[in-house]
Order: C-alpha cells, then structure tokens, then sequence
C-alpha cells in the first residue's frame, strides 16, 4: 500500500459470513489491547488515520483495495465491542446507508445511558451531522456519501470514518475527522482524505476561500431581491453565450478573467443549475434565517450543493471572492511522503502506529496460529 494514498474501487460484492466473524473477532481482540494499553483516545486517533485504518483492514484480512474494506471493518469493530462499550469506553453510532441516518438517534441513547447533559449530547451530535454536510456540500468532488461512523468516548472526543462514491469513476473516497483535529468545522478540518482520483472539486473547505463563504454569507443576509437580480444576470448571460469563458470583458456585468478549464469546471454546465425552480425558495427561506456566518449557512434545512454552488458562483464571478478547486485528498499523507511532499515523513509517528497495532496482534487473547497469520498480514499491508 502507498503511505497515505489508498486506491478504493467500488466493490458490490458482500463479505462472506466466516470472514466477518473472525473479522469481528480478531478486532475485538485487538481494540481491547489497544484501549487497555494505550488509552480510549489513542484509539481515536489510530483509526483517525487513513493508512492506519487502511493497514488494519489488511490485517483483518479483508481486501485491502476495495469500498468495502471502510464498510466492513467499522462494521466488524461495532459488532466486537458490542457489550464492551462502557468498560472500553468507546462507542460507536451509524454504519452504511439507513443506517448512517440513524446515526443521531444512537448518540442521544447512548448519551442518555451515560448521563451526557443536553448540551453535551447536542454537541455530539452536531459534531456528526456537519461533518457529513461539509463533506457532500462544502466539498464537491462528485462523491456521493453513503457510509457514516461516528466514534466518542466519555469525555466526548470523536472521531468520523465516511465514505463516498462516485459510480462513474468506480471509486469510492474515504473522509477522516478527529476532533482534537478540528480547529473550524469549515477549514481544513480532516485527518485525512484517501482517494486515487485527483479531482478539481469545488472546495469551499480551503483556506483560499475564506472571502468567497464570507461573501456567500453576505449575499444571504444583505438582501433577498439582490441576490436573486446577481443570479438573473447570470441566467441571462448563460442564455445569450454558449460559454463565459473570454466572454467577460465585453460583459456589462463586472466578471472577473476566469482561469482555463483545467482549474475551473465549465461554466455553462454550472450554470444550468441555478435555473432550478428550487432554488429561489431555498434562498429566501435561508435569507429569513439570517446566518451570521457560513456555517450556519452550511447547517440550514434545505441548503444543499446546489444552493452552496449558486452563492459561491455569484460571489467569485460577481463579487471576484475567488474559491478554491484545490482536491482536499493531497491531506491523505498521514506520515507525509518520501520526496517530502507534501511534508518529509515523520518517523517517530509513523513507528509509533506500527508498534500500536503490532502489539494488539500479540497481546490480543487469540490463538497463537491466528496472531502469526495476523503479524504476516501485517508486514504486508505496509
């Protein structure tokens, strides 16, 4: 496996019975080591982490590059620790598909079991909600989410493993939040991203495009009949020009020179969006909201990609609040890469990880067969 990159095809296929049971097995062993000798919170931020988490599928002995390794393996970990959640002190919520719509309804009961106040609870919840809004909103990148695992401890530490697909392109991608992470929801906030596929996605999560959610913002709050006037304008020019490409200068309307092609996606494709009957109404339910800030923008029933999209257009080609198209997966080098892009390896966290999961395998209570089969899958996940 490439450090920090991991390759995900869609996999359609179901994990045969005999696996997931020693899967589950093998996991619940291994996760009572880990939580014993290093802490609930050590925990975390292993499967924060992408190649980590990667390599522990390995040693579970599922695909190493298929979809469904995220599935399966979260799945094989809720089911081991099912019953040992309180002496472990982790606890786990959501999964894949309905169930991930489930996912705040399981925080609050285990949140009510432990005593949580509602703030606490809320908290929690929240943390598992925008973090799934930001990843199939904030960030465009054509990967459909599906899967959702949110992961805390007592003291309300968390951890999110999601998964989108992109059934076109056959390849799944797999987001990693730690909230010890997370200084702003709506900046940079990931462990990690792991994808094959280097996207030009829109990524309003990029420090670069800070003035465009501070306009996009603006633009909500300053008025509902101007906003609707800025995307009138575009609709009329979309309609009059196959293309807003080289087409600004002779514009009455102000539009910044846009880059070729390759950086931002064509424009009248984007467009056509924003001629969606729903989108007026979405606009002006937001703007009687009054978000005071793009987050809150981001969290509002309703709001969507193709809301976001709208005001992040009118703001970079109105308001010239540029966005970022910058793909969000180069943060997937966990340990950082050996050319020293996008940073050198760090060595001592990247020996600290093996040495976590190697003693697992050999302190779990397995058989002395099953951990050398384990410690081999091991040495060649990495």
């Amino acid at each position: 496996m490439r450090t920090g990159v991991a390759s995900i095809p869609l996999d359609y296929g179901t994990c045969p019975k005999w696996l997931f049971e020693r899967m589950t097995k093998l996991s619940r062993a291994i996760i009572q080591m880990i939580v014993s000798e290093f802490g609930e919170e050590e925990l975390l931020k292993r499967l924060s982490d992408p190649t980590w988490f990667q390599s522990f599928g390995s040693v579970l002995a599922f695909d190493w590059n298929s979809s469904g390794l995220t599935t399966t393996v979260t799945g094989a970990i809720k089911q081991g620790i099912r019953d040992l959640e309180k002496d472990l002190g982790i606890f786990m919520c959501g999964g894949k598909g309905k169930t991930s719509r489930k996912t705040p309804e399981q925080i609050m009961q285990w949140a009510y079991k432990l005593s949580f106040s509602q703030e606490q609870a809320d908290r929690l919840v929240y943390s598992s909600k925008i973090s799934a809004k930001v990843d199939n909103t904030a960030i465009q990148d054509g990967f459909q989410l599906y899967h959702h695992t949110f992961i805390f401890t007592r003291t309300g530490k968390w951890t999110v493993i999601q998964q989108g697909m992109n059934e076109k392109a056959g390849q799944a991608r797999r987001y990693h939040w730690l909230s010890d992470n997370v200084k702003d929801f709506i900046e940079e906030p990931h462990i990690g991203i792991s994808s094959d596929i280097k996207l030009k996605p829109l990524n309003l999560t990029s420090k670069e495009s800070e003035n465009n959610k501070k306009t996009s913002t603006e633009l909500v709050t300053r008025g509902y009949r101007s906003l609707i006037k800025d995307l009138f304008l575009l609709r009329e020019k979309q309609t009059r020009q196959p293309s807003l490409f080289n087409q600004n200068k002779r514009s009455k309307l102000k539009i910044l020179e846009m880059p070729d092609d390759k950086t931002l996606p064509q424009l009248t494709g984007d467009l056509e969006f924003t001629k969606s009957k729903y989108l007026d109404k979405i606009l002006f339910d937001l703007h009687e909201k009054e978000p005071k800030n793009f987050e809150q923008v981001l969290m509002e029933k309703g709001v969507g990609p193709m809301t976001v999209r709208a005001l992040s257009l009118v703001s970079e080609l109105v308001y010239g609040a540029k966005a970022s198209y910058e793909d969000p997966a180069r943060y997937s080098f966990t340990f950082g890469g050996k050319d020293g892009v996008p940073f050198p390896v760090n060595r001592p966290v990247y020996d600290k990880a093996l040495d976590v999961i190697e003693r697992g395998i050999k302190k779990s209570q397995l058989s002395r067969r099953e951990k050398e089969k384990a410690l081999r899958r091991f040495t060649k996940s990495f």
